[in-house]
């Protein structure tokens, strides 16, 4: 997985993961990229620093070896804990957007696509779903003529998005 900082024609700026270089390419491409803010398919990458990881957080098994090793007295350093950054007023925007879509659609996860069809197909309640969908099921959906939209939602608990 690979991060990218990207922007759009009206300068916007967002972050996102793709599976490779030739992943955003190719998803470029197919105009599949569109801002988070506006909808603008005019992505592009953004200069950017590469993050390095130099020093992997110590797993919590080590830990308590080390710690049983030392007779039990010494104490356990507990993990590092992600740095908090200042959020741009577009990332603040971002999140809340995030924050409203979570709580006002079901997670439906990796059936995405089958219940995406069956609400088309009124096979099912209609409702506002999200999910997790392959670039394939993705684009067999708008092959269908069934409308879907990425969100750049990491995988975490997003019921406690902040």
């Amino acid at each position: 997985m690979i991060v990218f900082n990207l922007g759009c024609a009206k300068d916007h700026k967002f972050e996102g993961w793709f599976a490779s270089g030739e992943d955003f390419d190719a998803q470029r491409a197919r105009g599949l990229l569109a801002c988070p803010l506006c909808g603008s398919a005019d992505v592009t990458k953004q200069l950017s620093a590469p993050r390095l990881n130099l020093h992997a957080p110590e797993p919590a098994q080590h830990r308590h070896e080390r710690h049983e090793k030392a007779g039990g007295n010494a104490p356990v350093p507990a993990a590092p804990q992600p740095m908090a950054m200042l959020a741009t007023p577009e990332q603040q925007i971002l999140r809340e957007l995030l924050r409203q879509v979570v709580e006002n659609t079901e997670d439906v996860g990796s059936q995405f696509a089958e219940e995406a069809r069956r609400i088309h197909y009124k096979e099912a309640q209609a409702r506002a779903i999200r999910g997790v969908a392959t670039r394939e099921e993705a684009e067999a959906l708008l092959d269908e003529g069934i409308e879907v939209a990425q969100l750049p939602l990491p995988a975490i608990d997003k019921s406690r998005l902040n």
